[in-house]
């Protein structure tokens, strides 16, 4: 069942990244939700480029670990409102987000596939 490969989940960081750095400013969230929203995605772009896997330029973390931090965003997300008190929209992206980073970590294989030879 995991059938998101290590490229895939690179372009998905990415993207995830870019949502995270701009979908709080056009939902209006809370200064606090905002901000550590934004560092987070800040962050998801500082480790995706260190990542071993394509799509990075250092590859200097293993992919094994990129998917560590990735469980930890998403327990964070998760439980954020709760520490924080966030409620109603502030409360949903952060739910729907740590839930979406969730999802992506289940399903992607710690390896590419192996080539099938001619």
């Amino acid at each position: 069942m995991k059938f998101i490969t290590p490229t895939i989940h690179g372009m998905l960081d990415y993207m995830a990244a870019l949502a995270l750095i701009v979908a709080p400013f056009i939902l209006g969230l809370e200064q606090l939700a905002l901000w550590l929203s934004v560092i987070a995605g800040v962050g998801l772009i500082m480790y995706s480029l260190m990542t071993d896997y394509a799509y990075s330029i250092a590859k200097a973390i293993p992919f094994g670990l990129h998917i560590a931090l990735d469980s930890t965003a998403a327990v964070f997300f998760i439980i954020a409102p709760f520490i924080f008190g966030f409620e109603g929209i502030t409360a949903i992206y952060y739910w729907v987000m740590g839930a979406g980073v969730a999802m992506v970590v289940l399903f992607t294989a710690l390896q590419q596939p192996a080539k099938l030879e001619s």
